[in-house]
């Protein structure tokens, strides 16, 4: 016995569950429908009421009236507009409604046009006149289709399109979008995911795919939607909907209007924030432009003695009318929710000052307009948008990194740019001054002797000190008795910081290895050859020193190098000898340049050398000791003539020097 009453209560629920939507296709004339089921109110009068669909042989219509009838359907009645025979609407979704084929159905080209198509067939259309005693009408609509299924649902849709124009104007106005777009509704703009097709598109207005036990044999339908527009009240309007096949008369679709939802309404606009963007700027009158009896209400209190079309507004809060018209039920109302723009209070310190950071101190240098903007206006609201400009007049915002074009001091100019009319002219001035860094903060070398300790000073110019040493010394100066690279950043009276350099090498006291002589020649050097870890300069006579270790056009004779470390860690020296030969010399008895030698020889150790003398016919005139007076121009006694004559020094260790002298009388 349990079994059957569950058997029973499974039956019962399947017959509930599967109730189906009815259509009536015979019982309302098309001025019926509008009038006494799409509009059913006295808010707006209807003429020129016209309907078009399909030719069945049979008669059947592709438009009229639809009941919920107990089922799940979301609306409860209303006109049906279909690309086939209404009678196929009504679920079980169990069949695929196709009609329409080789039966002559066009379709509209003011459809086509709405869409940007050119291919529609089997065309309903319901088309009338009306003049709303509102300013806003709105219905509501579902549209269902058989082409929601697989992949198809990417690719394929049925058209349709709700066109509104004036009465005398060729210009109509799609109200089927989705909301707040210029995207019309359809199956490919309204879906979910399809697995292997495409994304979603508007997701959050598709309803669902229909399985077998829905009220109406369409495969998918979108949520309930509102189609609205802005209207003037007391003129005539045609509006024209209509829904047509695309392309073929495959896969059938429908517009269900919702009865009773066809209202004339009265706007008050939209809502004036600071959220928003739009708060009220100044004083502000809201208008129904109506005609009837006006109650206003703030915040929910009526507002006595206000019953006009017209009410002034002074204040913050959310204000309501309703307008009673003879005849129109329900009457006309709206709410708007009203914020003045707020006066903006200035930041007591405008003044926001920044150190000139790199090394050329001209008082020119960057700064993030990001950092300074949120610090301008006290009470700016989180959504107002600050933008600076360098003119009071000017339209160009500057950008957000900007360097300045005033050296030190320039003053810009702050504007609220996202409030049209509120700020337009009013500008709130800021002043940037770039602080400079004006003291000497150079880099410095420094040597340090071996064992020694060296102070190194930054200056008595600075606010405050801080060394790259461990621990970090915050002195004037430090004493390092190390080589090393030493940093110390330094903060000036300006709050500037810059950072110095002292680099401190390890120093010796040099070590002369050699000295590299180059005589006999016509320019005779000596490079002097040091070791030591230091920074050295050379000298020949202790006062003048170069840095080069290579002295040049030497004159015979004995020098003495000196070798000075420059960071101070001492002095060394070494003697050396140039030989060279005269060039000439003059036995004249007159006591000077009387004899031709070479110098030095012995002090070279080279005292062991021998010396030839030759004319220029390379006979022997004569052999000269390096120790001895050198020769007096004779031969055998002969005062010889002037003239050239040649010489040849043999060294010690073998090598040879030739070159040759005058002998003037």
């Amino acid at each position: 016995m349990r079994y059957l009453h569950f058997i029973i209560i499974i039956l019962l629920f399947q017959n509930i569950s599967a109730q189906s939507i009815s259509v009536d296709q015979n019982t309302y004339t098309p001025q019926q429908l509008v009038e006494d089921i799409l509009i059913n109110s006295g808010c707006a009068s209807v003429t020129n009421v016209t309907v078009s669909g399909g030719n069945f042989p049979s008669g059947d219509k592709s438009y009229g009236y639809f009941n919920r009838d107990g089922s799940s359907f979301p609306l409860e009645n209303g006109i049906i507009l279909s690309t086939g025979r209404i009678y196929n609407a009504p679920g079980p979704n169990a069949s695929i409604s196709d009609d329409g084929n080789g039966i002559g159905w066009t379709g509209d080209s003011d459809l086509n046009q709405a869409l940007n198509i050119s291919n529609s067939i089997n065309a309903t259309i319901l088309e009338f006149d009306f003049t709303p005693l509102g300013n806003r009408i709105s219905f509501d609509y579902i549209f269902s289709s058989e082409e929601y299924h697989g992949t198809a649902t990417c690719q394929y849709s049925d058209g349709f399109a709700f066109l509104l124009r004036e009465v005398g104007s060729t210009i109509y106005q799609n109200l089927a979008l989705i909301p707040n777009t210029n995207t019309p509704v359809k199956v490919t703009t309204v879906h979910p995911n399809i697995p292997g097709g495409c994304g979603p598109q508007n997701e959050q207005y598709f309803d669902a795919f229909n399985n077998t036990n829905h009220p109406t044999n369409f495969n998918g339908q979108t949520k309930i939607l509102t189609a609205q527009a802005t209207v003037t009240p007391g003129t005539q309007y045609h509006i024209k909907l209509v829904i047509a096949d695309e392309g073929n008369y495959r896969y059938d679709s429908a517009i269900f209007l919702k009865g009773g939802s066809f209202n004339t309404n009265v706007n008050l606009g939209e809502d004036r924030t600071i959220a928003n963007g739009n708060p009220v700027c100044g004083t502000f009158q809201l208008d129904t432009q109506l005609t009837g009896t006006h109650q206003w209400f703030l915040n929910g209190n009526e507002i006595i003695g206000e019953t006009t079309s017209t009410l002034t507004i002074t204040q913050n809060g959310t204000y309501k009318v309703i307008v009673s018209i003879p005849g129109c039920s329900p009457a006309p109302m709206d709410e708007i929710d009203i914020e003045f723009a707020p006066t903006l209070i200035q930041s007591s310190n405008t003044n926001f000052s920044q150190c000139d950071d790199d090394d050329i101190q001209d008082g020119i240098t960057t700064f993030d307009l990001n950092l300074i903007i949120p610090q301008i206006i006290t009470n700016l609201p989180s959504n107002y948008q600050l933008s600076i400009f360098d003119s009071p007049t000017s339209t160009t915002a500057l950008p957000l990194t900007y360097q300045n074009t005033v050296p030190n001091l320039q003053t810009l100019y702050a504007k609220v740019t996202n409030i049209p009319n509120c700020y337009d002219t009013v500008v709130f001035p800021i002043t940037i001054e770039v602080n400079t860094f004006t003291e000497d903060y150079s880099d410095e070398m420094f040597g340090i002797c071996e064992s020694d300790n060296l102070i190194l000073d930054a200056g008595n110019s600075f606010v405050s000190y801080s060394w790259n040493t461990n621990p970090v010394q915050t002195t004037q100066s430090i004493t390092v008795s190390n080589s090393g690279v030493y940093t110390v950043t330094l903060e000036n009276t300006l709050g500037c910081f810059k950072t110095k350099t002292f680099t401190v090498q390890a120093s010796q006291i040099a070590t002369i290895e050699d000295v590299i002589v180059s005589d006999f020649s016509e320019n005779n050097t000596a490079t002097i050859i040091v070791s030591g870890n230091g920074n050295y300069e050379y000298s020949l006579n202790g006062l003048n020193y170069q840095d080069s270790n290579v002295f040049q056009n030497l004159l015979a004779g004995e020098y003495t190098v000196y070798v000075n470390d420059k960071n101070g860690c001492g002095l060394s020296s070494k003697t050396f000898i140039i030989l060279d030969f005269p060039k000439f010399f003059t036995p004249n008895g007159d006591g000077y340049n009387d004899t031709w030698q070479i110098k030095n020889l012995e002090k070279a150790g080279l005292e062991n050398s021998k010396i030839y003398i030759f004319d220029r016919f390379g006979k022997l005139l004569k052999q000269i000791s390096p120790q001895g007076n050198g020769w007096n121009g004779t031969f055998n006694g002969q005062i010889l003539p002037s003239s050239d004559y040649w010489f040849v020094i043999e060294l010690p260790n073998g090598k040879k020097i030739k070159n040759h002298f005058s002998l003037k009388r």
